[in-house]
């Protein structure tokens, strides 16, 4: 075969292949995006719980998930560095967020070790920030605040 023998160029095959390239990298951007964004969606669906406890009330299911352990009335010596009361005076009806009635979780921001969790109360212009262990997905006061963005914000948090 020689150069004058070549087929003939097929310019609708070309545009098919060009065409398929192009969706292939922007699906592969897509998913890439969506797995990013998604990444502490664990963190944040704990967190989620834990605030629907609170909300309906559940004090004692909510300290369950505050430290992942369902079952921590069969050992409540091993939580006694932060009781059970003390959890209710900072989560309960006369805490600071008085009764829970509404929540909605805002955003979140991956560390090494955790996610720090922000959420809105009660629609309150003061938000609750929570931090979630990612190894035991225990619950702990977040010891910094994180402020959601705006709609650029939201699409590279």
């Amino acid at each position: 075969m020689t150069l004058l023998d070549a087929q003939q160029f097929d310019e609708a095959h070309a545009r098919r292949r060009r065409n398929l390239i192009i969706i292939g990298v922007l699906a592969a951007l897509l998913l890439a995006w969506i797995l990013y964004h998604l990444r502490n969606y664990p963190q944040r669906r704990v967190a989620a719980k834990f605030f629907a406890a609170l909300e309906r009330g559940e004090m004692e299911n909510a300290y369950g998930i505050w430290f992942n352990d369902p079952d921590w009335k069969q050992h409540p010596a091993k939580y006694s560095n932060y009781t059970f009361g003390d959890f209710t005076q900072d989560w309960g009806p006369a805490s600071e967020w008085g009764r829970i009635k509404s929540f909605s979780i805002d955003c979140s921001y991956s560390s090494a070790s955790g996610v720090i969790v922000q959420a809105t109360i009660n629609e309150r212009s003061q938000r609750a920030h929570v931090w979630v262990d990612r190894s035991d997905k225990t619950l702990h006061f977040s010891p910094n605040e994180i402020e959601c963005g705006n709609w650029f914000g939201w699409l590279t948090e």
